[in-house]
Protein backbone atom coordinates (compact mmCIF):
# COMPACT_ATOMS: atom_id res chain seq x y z
CA UNK A 1 0.00 0.00 0.00
CA UNK A 2 3.18 2.63 0.33
CA UNK A 3 4.42 1.74 -2.81
CA UNK A 4 0.95 2.70 -4.33
CA UNK A 5 0.56 6.12 -2.11
CA UNK A 6 4.04 6.77 -3.07
CA UNK A 7 3.06 6.49 -6.70
CA UNK A 8 -0.16 8.47 -6.18
CA UNK A 9 1.55 11.46 -4.59
CA UNK A 10 3.74 11.04 -7.00
CA UNK A 11 1.68 11.83 -9.92
CA UNK A 12 -0.17 14.41 -8.78
CA UNK A 13 3.42 16.56 -7.75
CA UNK A 14 4.22 16.12 -11.38
CA UNK A 15 1.01 16.40 -13.19
CA UNK A 16 -0.77 19.38 -10.98
CA UNK A 17 -3.90 16.87 -10.75
CA UNK A 18 -5.37 17.06 -7.41
CA UNK A 19 -8.52 14.36 -7.80
CA UNK A 20 -7.35 11.35 -6.16
CA UNK A 21 -9.65 9.04 -7.63
CA UNK A 22 -8.75 10.40 -11.44
CA UNK A 23 -5.31 9.70 -10.80
CA UNK A 24 -5.88 6.38 -9.46
CA UNK A 25 -7.70 6.17 -12.34
CA UNK A 26 -4.85 7.20 -14.69
CA UNK A 27 -2.27 4.85 -13.30
CA UNK A 28 -4.63 1.83 -12.87
CA UNK A 29 -5.44 2.56 -16.64
CA UNK A 30 -0.86 1.71 -17.17
CA UNK A 31 -0.93 -0.71 -15.04
CA UNK A 32 1.07 1.35 -11.87
CA UNK A 33 3.54 2.14 -14.39
CA UNK A 34 4.58 5.52 -13.24
CA UNK A 35 6.96 6.16 -16.16
CA UNK A 36 4.21 5.60 -18.63
CA UNK A 37 1.58 7.02 -16.76
CA UNK A 38 3.41 10.50 -16.80
CA UNK A 39 4.84 10.05 -20.61
CA UNK A 40 1.26 9.74 -21.69
CA UNK A 41 0.29 12.46 -19.62
CA UNK A 42 2.44 14.88 -21.25
CA UNK A 43 2.01 13.66 -24.65
CA UNK A 44 -0.14 16.41 -25.11
CA UNK A 45 2.17 18.74 -24.63
CA UNK A 46 4.99 17.08 -26.21
CA UNK A 47 3.25 17.19 -29.98
CA UNK A 48 3.13 21.06 -29.59
CA UNK A 49 6.88 21.18 -28.58
CA UNK A 50 8.34 19.28 -31.80
CA UNK A 51 7.13 21.57 -34.39
CA UNK A 52 7.47 25.44 -33.33
CA UNK A 53 8.02 28.06 -35.92
CA UNK A 54 9.76 30.31 -33.64
CA UNK A 55 11.43 30.78 -30.29
CA UNK A 56 8.09 32.65 -28.72
CA UNK A 57 6.06 29.61 -30.12
CA UNK A 58 8.05 27.15 -28.16
CA UNK A 59 7.85 29.44 -24.99
CA UNK A 60 4.11 29.63 -25.89
CA UNK A 61 3.67 25.39 -25.53
CA UNK A 62 5.97 25.61 -22.63
CA UNK A 63 3.50 27.83 -20.70
CA UNK A 64 0.06 25.36 -21.87
CA UNK A 65 2.25 22.87 -20.31
CA UNK A 66 4.31 23.80 -17.92
CA UNK A 67 2.55 22.47 -15.16
CA UNK A 68 3.16 18.92 -16.90
CA UNK A 69 6.95 18.90 -18.14
CA UNK A 70 9.51 17.51 -16.45
CA UNK A 71 11.92 15.32 -18.42
CA UNK A 72 13.91 13.97 -15.64
CA UNK A 73 10.69 13.52 -13.60
CA UNK A 74 9.61 11.55 -16.54
CA UNK A 75 12.47 9.16 -17.05
CA UNK A 76 13.95 8.67 -13.96
CA UNK A 77 11.76 10.37 -11.58
CA UNK A 78 14.73 12.75 -10.58
CA UNK A 79 15.22 16.14 -9.15
CA UNK A 80 16.77 18.90 -9.96
CA UNK A 81 18.52 20.77 -7.00
CA UNK A 82 20.12 23.94 -6.94
CA UNK A 83 23.83 23.73 -5.88
CA UNK A 84 24.64 27.48 -5.96
CA UNK A 85 22.61 28.98 -8.89
CA UNK A 86 23.43 30.56 -12.02
CA UNK A 87 25.61 33.21 -10.59
CA UNK A 88 27.17 31.91 -7.44
CA UNK A 89 28.33 28.36 -8.26
CA UNK A 90 29.93 25.97 -5.04
CA UNK A 91 29.62 23.09 -3.31
CA UNK A 92 27.20 24.25 -0.89
CA UNK A 93 24.04 22.96 -2.75
CA UNK A 94 20.53 24.25 -1.72
CA UNK A 95 18.35 21.33 -2.04
CA UNK A 96 15.37 22.12 -3.58
CA UNK A 97 13.14 19.92 -5.65
CA UNK A 98 11.75 20.90 -9.32
CA UNK A 99 9.07 23.38 -8.75
CA UNK A 100 5.25 22.49 -10.55
CA UNK A 101 4.86 25.27 -12.77
CA UNK A 102 1.20 26.75 -12.97
CA UNK A 103 1.29 28.74 -15.22
CA UNK A 104 -2.59 30.29 -15.30
CA UNK A 105 -4.56 31.78 -18.02
CA UNK A 106 -7.68 31.45 -19.81
CA UNK A 107 -5.97 29.66 -23.18
CA UNK A 108 -3.63 27.46 -21.07
CA UNK A 109 -6.65 26.19 -18.36
CA UNK A 110 -8.76 25.34 -21.40
CA UNK A 111 -6.17 23.38 -23.71
CA UNK A 112 -4.78 21.51 -20.60
CA UNK A 113 -8.47 20.78 -19.34
CA UNK A 114 -9.52 19.81 -23.38
CA UNK A 115 -6.57 17.53 -23.70
CA UNK A 116 -6.97 15.76 -20.15
CA UNK A 117 -10.08 15.16 -21.20
CA UNK A 118 -9.61 13.29 -24.12
CA UNK A 119 -6.47 11.58 -22.98
CA UNK A 120 -8.28 10.36 -19.70
CA UNK A 121 -11.24 9.55 -22.09
CA UNK A 122 -8.82 6.93 -24.05
CA UNK A 123 -7.43 6.12 -21.09
CA UNK A 124 -10.72 4.21 -19.42
CA UNK A 125 -11.64 3.13 -22.64
CA UNK A 126 -7.82 1.59 -23.27
CA UNK A 127 -7.68 -0.42 -19.33
CA UNK A 128 -11.81 -1.40 -20.10
CA UNK A 129 -10.85 -3.19 -23.53
CA UNK A 130 -7.53 -4.49 -21.44
CA UNK A 131 -10.21 -6.35 -19.48
CA UNK A 132 -11.97 -7.92 -21.69
CA UNK A 133 -9.04 -9.04 -23.65
CA UNK A 134 -9.49 -6.89 -26.55
CA UNK A 135 -6.72 -4.65 -26.70
CA UNK A 136 -3.37 -5.64 -28.14
CA UNK A 137 -1.17 -4.43 -25.43
CA UNK A 138 -3.92 -5.65 -22.55
CA UNK A 139 -1.19 -8.39 -21.06
CA UNK A 140 1.34 -7.55 -18.97
CA UNK A 141 4.45 -7.23 -21.40
CA UNK A 142 2.18 -4.88 -23.72
CA UNK A 143 2.80 -2.03 -20.94
CA UNK A 144 6.61 -3.25 -20.03
CA UNK A 145 7.95 -2.39 -23.50
CA UNK A 146 6.34 1.53 -23.22
CA UNK A 147 9.67 2.72 -21.19
CA UNK A 148 11.70 1.18 -23.42
CA UNK A 149 10.41 3.13 -26.48
CA UNK A 150 10.58 6.28 -24.92
CA UNK A 151 14.33 6.14 -24.16
CA UNK A 152 14.82 4.67 -27.28
CA UNK A 153 13.21 8.13 -28.85
CA UNK A 154 15.52 10.00 -26.74
CA UNK A 155 18.40 8.51 -27.56
CA UNK A 156 17.46 8.78 -31.39
CA UNK A 157 16.70 12.51 -30.88
CA UNK A 158 20.33 13.06 -29.10
CA UNK A 159 22.09 10.93 -32.23
CA UNK A 160 20.26 12.84 -34.39
CA UNK A 161 21.15 16.13 -32.70
CA UNK A 162 25.23 15.57 -33.09
CA UNK A 163 24.74 14.75 -37.14
CA UNK A 164 22.95 17.91 -37.39
CA UNK A 165 25.31 20.21 -35.22
CA UNK A 166 27.97 18.39 -36.49
CA UNK A 167 26.36 18.93 -40.23
CA UNK A 168 26.02 22.90 -39.27
CA UNK A 169 29.47 23.01 -37.40
CA UNK A 170 32.08 20.92 -38.11
CA UNK A 171 33.32 17.62 -36.30
CA UNK A 172 35.33 20.46 -33.52
CA UNK A 173 32.86 20.48 -30.85
CA UNK A 174 32.18 18.65 -27.77
CA UNK A 175 31.97 15.02 -27.67
CA UNK A 176 27.91 14.97 -26.79
CA UNK A 177 27.01 11.59 -25.79
CA UNK A 178 23.99 10.06 -28.21
CA UNK A 179 21.74 8.96 -25.40
CA UNK A 180 19.40 10.29 -23.10
CA UNK A 181 19.57 12.77 -20.67
CA UNK A 182 19.30 10.34 -17.50
CA UNK A 183 21.56 7.83 -19.70
CA UNK A 184 24.38 10.32 -19.88
CA UNK A 185 23.96 11.17 -16.46
CA UNK A 186 24.79 7.57 -15.40
CA UNK A 187 27.32 7.43 -17.24
CA UNK A 188 29.08 11.16 -15.63
CA UNK A 189 28.48 9.04 -12.79
CA UNK A 190 30.09 5.82 -13.68
CA UNK A 191 32.93 8.23 -15.17
CA UNK A 192 33.00 10.44 -11.70
CA UNK A 193 32.82 13.65 -14.02
CA UNK A 194 30.53 16.31 -14.27
CA UNK A 195 28.01 16.55 -17.02
CA UNK A 196 28.08 19.49 -19.14
CA UNK A 197 24.58 20.60 -21.05
CA UNK A 198 24.00 22.25 -23.47
CA UNK A 199 20.42 22.96 -25.34
CA UNK A 200 20.30 24.44 -28.94
CA UNK A 201 18.13 27.00 -29.79
CA UNK A 202 17.91 27.21 -33.77
CA UNK A 203 16.50 30.20 -34.00
CA UNK A 204 18.02 32.53 -31.34
CA UNK A 205 20.69 35.14 -33.39
CA UNK A 206 22.78 34.19 -31.12
CA UNK A 207 23.81 30.45 -31.55
CA UNK A 208 25.76 30.47 -34.69
CA UNK A 209 27.98 32.67 -32.86
CA UNK A 210 28.57 31.13 -29.83
CA UNK A 211 28.88 27.76 -31.33
CA UNK A 212 31.24 28.47 -33.89
CA UNK A 213 33.31 31.15 -31.73
CA UNK A 214 33.46 29.23 -27.77
CA UNK A 215 31.73 25.78 -28.00
CA UNK A 216 33.58 24.47 -30.89
CA UNK A 217 36.46 26.48 -30.36
CA UNK A 218 39.73 24.31 -29.36
CA UNK A 219 40.27 25.39 -26.17
CA UNK A 220 36.96 25.23 -24.82
CA UNK A 221 36.00 21.51 -26.82
CA UNK A 222 39.28 20.16 -25.67
CA UNK A 223 38.42 21.09 -21.96
CA UNK A 224 35.20 20.28 -22.14
CA UNK A 225 35.65 16.64 -23.52
CA UNK A 226 38.81 16.28 -20.97
CA UNK A 227 37.15 16.55 -18.00
CA UNK A 228 32.99 16.51 -18.60
CA UNK A 229 30.56 13.92 -20.16
CA UNK A 230 28.63 15.78 -23.06
CA UNK A 231 24.85 16.29 -23.35
CA UNK A 232 23.71 18.37 -26.12
CA UNK A 233 19.82 18.95 -27.51
CA UNK A 234 17.88 21.36 -29.51
CA UNK A 235 14.74 22.99 -28.13
CA UNK A 236 12.38 21.82 -31.20
CA UNK A 237 13.02 18.04 -29.65
CA UNK A 238 10.80 16.57 -26.95
CA UNK A 239 13.99 15.96 -24.50
CA UNK A 240 15.31 19.19 -25.34
CA UNK A 241 12.09 21.38 -25.04
CA UNK A 242 11.91 19.23 -21.25
CA UNK A 243 15.11 20.00 -20.37
CA UNK A 244 14.39 23.69 -20.85
CA UNK A 245 11.39 23.47 -18.63
CA UNK A 246 13.32 21.41 -16.05
CA UNK A 247 16.51 23.59 -16.03
CA UNK A 248 14.28 26.91 -16.59
CA UNK A 249 16.13 28.48 -19.68
CA UNK A 250 15.38 31.89 -19.83
CA UNK A 251 18.10 32.84 -22.33
CA UNK A 252 20.14 31.11 -24.85
CA UNK A 253 22.57 30.26 -25.75
CA UNK A 254 22.01 27.92 -22.55
CA UNK A 255 24.50 25.72 -21.13
CA UNK A 256 24.61 24.33 -17.60
CA UNK A 257 26.54 22.03 -15.11
CA UNK A 258 25.20 19.11 -13.37
CA UNK A 259 25.87 15.93 -11.40
CA UNK A 260 23.80 13.34 -10.33
CA UNK A 261 23.14 13.54 -6.26
CA UNK A 262 21.45 11.18 -4.07
CA UNK A 263 18.23 10.05 -3.86
CA UNK A 264 18.13 10.21 -7.30
CA UNK A 265 18.03 14.19 -7.48
CA UNK A 266 20.64 15.92 -9.74
CA UNK A 267 22.66 18.66 -8.51
CA UNK A 268 22.90 21.88 -10.91
CA UNK A 269 25.79 23.15 -10.15
CA UNK A 270 26.14 25.98 -12.67
CA UNK A 271 24.25 27.58 -15.49
CA UNK A 272 25.46 30.32 -18.20
CA UNK A 273 22.71 31.96 -19.94
CA UNK A 274 23.21 33.76 -23.19
CA UNK A 275 26.75 34.37 -25.53
CA UNK A 276 30.23 33.99 -23.44
CA UNK A 277 33.56 34.41 -25.08
CA UNK A 278 35.90 31.47 -24.60
CA UNK A 279 37.50 32.99 -22.07
CA UNK A 280 34.44 33.36 -19.85
CA UNK A 281 33.07 29.64 -20.25
CA UNK A 282 36.53 28.45 -19.42
CA UNK A 283 36.50 30.94 -16.44
CA UNK A 284 33.50 29.50 -15.56
CA UNK A 285 33.92 25.77 -15.97
CA UNK A 286 37.09 25.74 -14.68
CA UNK A 287 35.92 26.71 -11.30
CA UNK A 288 33.05 24.58 -10.53
CA UNK A 289 35.41 21.53 -11.34
CA UNK A 290 37.99 23.27 -8.66
CA UNK A 291 34.99 23.16 -6.55
CA UNK A 292 33.58 19.62 -7.26
CA UNK A 293 36.69 18.18 -7.31
CA UNK A 294 36.56 16.87 -3.67
CA UNK A 295 33.10 15.98 -4.16
CA UNK A 296 34.33 13.90 -6.97
CA UNK A 297 37.15 12.08 -5.24
CA UNK A 298 35.29 11.70 -2.42
CA UNK A 299 32.86 9.59 -4.92
CA UNK A 300 35.39 8.09 -6.51
CA UNK A 301 37.03 7.12 -3.57
CA UNK A 302 33.79 6.33 -1.99
CA UNK A 303 33.45 3.91 -4.98
CA UNK A 304 36.64 2.27 -4.52
CA UNK A 305 36.23 1.70 -0.91
CA UNK A 306 32.93 -0.32 -1.70
CA UNK A 307 34.36 -2.15 -4.63
CA UNK A 308 37.12 -2.99 -1.80
CA UNK A 309 34.57 -3.91 0.42
CA UNK A 310 32.80 -6.10 -1.52
CA UNK A 311 36.13 -8.08 -3.05
CA UNK A 312 36.86 -8.30 0.72
CA UNK A 313 33.42 -9.85 1.90
CA UNK A 314 33.82 -11.97 -1.52
CA UNK A 315 37.25 -13.02 -0.36
CA UNK A 316 36.44 -13.57 3.31
CA UNK A 317 33.48 -16.25 2.01
CA UNK A 318 35.66 -17.65 0.25
CA UNK A 319 38.42 -18.46 2.68
CA UNK A 320 35.01 -19.03 5.37
CA UNK A 321 33.76 -21.61 2.27
CA UNK A 322 36.83 -23.02 1.72
CA UNK A 323 37.28 -23.78 5.64
CA UNK A 324 34.09 -24.66 5.70
CA UNK A 325 34.66 -27.43 2.67
CA UNK A 326 37.97 -28.44 4.83
CA UNK A 327 35.78 -29.06 8.36
CA UNK A 328 33.67 -31.21 6.28
CA UNK A 329 35.93 -33.18 4.78
CA UNK A 330 37.94 -33.59 8.02
CA UNK A 331 34.28 -34.67 9.54
CA UNK A 332 33.83 -36.89 6.62
CA UNK A 333 37.22 -38.30 6.96
CA UNK A 334 36.78 -38.82 10.85
CA UNK A 335 33.54 -40.81 10.10
CA UNK A 336 35.30 -42.93 7.71
CA UNK A 337 37.78 -43.87 10.30
CA UNK A 338 35.62 -44.32 12.79
CA UNK A 339 33.91 -46.74 10.31
CA UNK A 340 36.77 -48.72 9.26
CA UNK A 341 37.96 -48.96 12.84
CA UNK A 342 34.76 -50.17 13.97
CA UNK A 343 35.03 -52.99 10.59
CA UNK A 344 38.44 -53.85 12.00
CA UNK A 345 37.55 -54.07 15.68
CA UNK A 346 33.98 -56.37 14.28
CA UNK A 347 36.45 -58.36 12.10
CA UNK A 348 38.28 -59.40 14.79
CA UNK A 349 35.86 -60.23 17.02
CA UNK A 350 34.38 -62.34 14.56
CA UNK A 351 37.76 -64.16 13.77
CA UNK A 352 38.44 -65.01 17.74
CA UNK A 353 35.35 -65.83 18.50
CA UNK A 354 35.79 -68.54 15.31
CA UNK A 355 38.78 -69.46 16.69
CA UNK A 356 37.67 -69.86 20.04
CA UNK A 357 34.37 -71.73 18.95
CA UNK A 358 37.24 -73.91 16.69
CA UNK A 359 39.62 -74.41 19.68
CA UNK A 360 36.45 -75.99 21.91
CA UNK A 361 35.56 -78.10 19.17
CA UNK A 362 38.75 -79.46 18.37
CA UNK A 363 39.31 -80.42 21.98
CA UNK A 364 35.74 -81.65 22.37
CA UNK A 365 36.70 -83.89 19.39
CA UNK A 366 39.69 -84.89 20.94
CA UNK A 367 38.36 -85.97 23.97
CA UNK A 368 35.48 -88.25 22.15
CA UNK A 369 38.53 -89.26 20.50
CA UNK A 370 40.27 -90.16 23.90
CA UNK A 371 37.14 -91.47 25.49
CA UNK A 372 35.82 -93.82 22.06
CA UNK A 373 39.93 -95.38 22.87
CA UNK A 374 39.14 -96.20 26.22
CA UNK A 375 36.66 -97.73 25.85
CA UNK A 376 37.73 -99.72 22.84
CA UNK A 377 40.53 -101.06 24.94
CA UNK A 378 38.06 -101.69 27.60
CA UNK A 379 36.00 -103.81 25.14
CA UNK A 380 38.99 -105.58 23.65
CA UNK A 381 40.27 -106.27 27.32
CA UNK A 382 36.93 -107.95 27.72
CA UNK A 383 37.50 -109.89 24.99
CA UNK A 384 40.74 -111.67 25.57
CA UNK A 385 39.43 -112.96 28.89
CA UNK A 386 42.04 -112.71 31.88
CA UNK A 387 45.44 -112.40 31.64
CA UNK A 388 47.19 -115.81 32.28
CA UNK A 389 50.00 -115.55 34.63
CA UNK A 390 53.71 -116.09 34.06
CA UNK A 391 55.25 -119.08 33.97
CA UNK A 392 56.92 -121.29 31.75
CA UNK A 393 54.17 -122.60 29.01
CA UNK A 394 53.93 -118.09 29.07
CA UNK A 395 55.28 -115.70 26.06
CA UNK A 396 55.08 -111.93 27.33
CA UNK A 397 55.20 -109.83 24.32
CA UNK A 398 55.10 -105.83 25.33
CA UNK A 399 54.11 -103.28 22.98
CA UNK A 400 54.14 -99.46 23.70
CA UNK A 401 51.61 -97.28 23.37
CA UNK A 402 51.95 -96.86 19.74
CA UNK A 403 51.52 -100.61 18.84
CA UNK A 404 55.50 -101.11 18.58
CA UNK A 405 57.31 -104.10 19.48
CA UNK A 406 59.12 -103.83 22.35
CA UNK A 407 60.50 -107.03 24.09
CA UNK A 408 58.93 -110.77 24.47
CA UNK A 409 59.92 -112.50 27.53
Amino acid sequence: MSDVANKLSYFQAITGVEDVDLCTEILSAHGWDLELAISSFTSTSDSGANNPATTSSVATGAAIAGRRDDAIETFERSEIVNAGGAGQPGLAWKIITLPISIISGSLGLVSSAIGLGFWVAGGVLSYSLGVIGLSSSGHRGGSSSAPLVVATAAASEAIGFVSMFEHEYGDRHPNFVGESFMDALQRSRREFKLMFVYLHSPDHPDTPGFCVETLCSEVVSAFINENFVSWGGSIRATEGFKMSNSLKASRFPFCAVVMAATNQRIALLQQVEGPKSPEEILTLLQRVLEESSTVLVAARLEAEERINNIRLREEQDAAYQAALEADRAREQQRKEEEKRLAREAAEAERKQKEEEEARLKAAHEAKERETALVKLREEKGLSLGPEPEKGPDVTQVKWDNHGRFISIS
